[in-house]
């Protein structure tokens, strides 16, 4: 219990924005026409194609927020492999506040778009998602051995070393990853199909990788 409530007063800032978030929806809930479609979810063109009702719409976000938040507080105390979160702590502190910011940038993107404003919220989404994966990609070499955070497949929870190369050799691919979708982001070509792709191969590729090198090391190779 010693350990959540310092960690409760070392997130202060995090606590606030996910507080703001729930303020902002409030305001905007009360101030919207009821029953106006809410964005939830974007294409890759960063359109929404997806939505909700303006309750559900106006409080997901930040209750996915909360949620998430929750998360990364309990994970170090459930995982097996709990010990290793110490050596990665700034860059799991980091991973937290990196996704909190960013569902609070989301949130105010499906606000503009619910209040009919003229700001291009298509281009910010799109840009948004880009820079999530390279902020993310940045790190991802420095995530130790565990079971809920990083890349995990049969051999890189079986091995550290796998788990260790996995994640070096994947960190630039999510950052070239990123960094193509965010050019593709300022041009005219329809990113429906191809932001998708972008993300599935750079997922796929370090678990190709992580059973090649884990099958290799077995060999002696």
């Amino acid at each position: 219990m010693k350990k959540i409530v310092n960690t409760l007063k070392r997130d202060w800032i995090v606590l606030i924005i996910i507080i703001l978030q729930f303020v902002l929806g409030a305001y905007f809930y009360k101030s919207l026409p009821n029953k106006i479609p809410i964005p939830i979810h974007w294409n890759g063109n960063g359109e929404a194609d997806s939505y909700a009702g303006t309750l559900y719409g106006i409080f997901s976000v930040p209750l996915i927020s909360f949620g998430i938040y929750i998360l990364f507080i309990i994970l170090p105390f459930i995982d097996p492999k709990r010990e290793n979160y110490k050596k990665f702590n700034s860059t799991y502190n980091y991973l937290k506040y990196i996704l909190i910011i960013f569902l609070f940038i989301i949130e105010g993107i499906t606000i503009l778009a619910s209040t009919k404003s003229s700001f291009n919220t298509a281009i910010l989404v799109k840009i948004m998602g880009s820079l999530l994966l390279i902020l993310i990609g940045n790190v991802m070499g420095r995530f130790k051995h565990n079971y809920f955070v990083g890349i995990k497949t049969p051999w890189t929870l079986a091995s550290e070393e796998v788990w260790r190369k996995t994640h070096r050799m994947a960190a630039p691919i999510w950052v070239i990853g990123g960094i193509i979708n965010m050019f593709l982001s300022f041009t005219r070509i329809n990113l429906n199909s191809i932001t998708p792709t972008i993300i599935v191969i750079i997922a796929v590729i370090p678990m190709v990788y992580s059973y090649i090198i884990y099958h290799k090391m077995s060999k002696g190779i």
